[in-house]
């Protein structure tokens, strides 16, 4: 299986939870409690990550990836956020250099402040 159809079989189960009853669907329950929730465990997922890598072998730290992008998917799908949609900002990005990227958002936020 593609590296890539994984994530689109993921993303239509995900979808499919929606209105799955909570009781039965561990997605199903992070709908119901909302973005904050579902925002509340990428946090705790990507401190997993971190905590892995640095600490925990290979096997650990793809588990903890997994856990990360599973709840990433699902706060996406509540965001109306699609895989399509962080493809075309990467694609963006690949034509310029990490640094400059890095500036400009810094400038823009700074823009954004200044109003």
């Amino acid at each position: 299986m593609s590296d890539i159809h994984i994530l689109n079989i993921l993303t239509e189960i995900i979808h499919s939870r929606k209105d799955e009853p909570a009781d039965q669907s561990y997605t199903a329950q992070l709908f119901q409690k909302g973005v904050k929730k579902t925002g509340k465990k990428v946090g705790e997922e990507a401190t997993e990550v971190v905590i892995a890598a640095l600490v925990e072998d290979k096997a650990a730290l793809i588990g903890e990836i997994a856990d990360l992008i599973y709840h990433l998917n699902v706060l996406m799908a509540q965001k109306d956020v699609s895989w399509k949609d962080i493809a075309s900002k990467l694609e963006e990005r690949l034509n310029i250099s990490g640094l400059e990227e890095k500036a400009a958002r810094k400038s823009h936020k700074k823009a954004g402040e200044n109003k």
